[in-house]
């Protein structure tokens, strides 16, 4: 089928069989590897990327379901000039990583969080739901609700 995925603010024009997973193509058609596979059943969130602003798991997604639609992974977070995203910088200054394996569909569930809500600095619970839709084996989640919650008050700054 022909689709056309705006991915990263970019239109890509591409031939794909119905059955073939947004993860797949992103990788595998687009060179967009930062959207990791991991259990490949939509329960890690190593593959979330956000399709028209809200946080989806890339593996449970076919490709032909996004044509049309605009879709961001973590190698669009950046900003135009390539500077770190609050959320890359907080991600850094909290050390919310350790493999990295999880970290860009952490960026990704949070970036789509803080659009959503602005706010968000001001609610642990709210941070603990986000952390907690995906899983990390390294970290422990506190460096990482400690990032979202510092990226959160960045933006509200940087906006005020």
């Amino acid at each position: 089928m022909k689709i056309t995925l705006n991915v990263n603010g970019k239109e890509h024009a591409l031939d794909v069989e119905p059955r073939r997973l947004l993860a797949d193509v992103l990788r595998d058609d687009l060179g967009l590897t930062g959207t990791h596979l991991g259990c490949e059943h939509g329960i890690c969130g190593a593959c979330t990327v956000l399709m028209d602003g809200k946080a989806v798991r890339a593996c449970l997604v076919l490709a032909v379901q996004c044509d049309s639609r605009s879709v961001r992974t973590v190698e669009g977070l950046a900003g135009p000039a390539g500077e770190p995203h609050a959320l890359q910088r907080a991600f850094s200054a909290e050390h919310a990583l350790q493999c990295g394996f999880c970290t860009p569909g952490f960026l990704m569930v949070a970036a789509g969080a803080l659009e959503a809500d602005p706010d968000l600095a001001d609610d642990p619970e709210a941070i603990a739901g986000v952390v907690g839709s995906n899983i990390c084996r390294c970290t422990g989640y506190e460096p990482i609700r400690r990032a979202i919650a510092r990226a959160a008050q960045e933006q509200r700054e940087a906006t005020a």
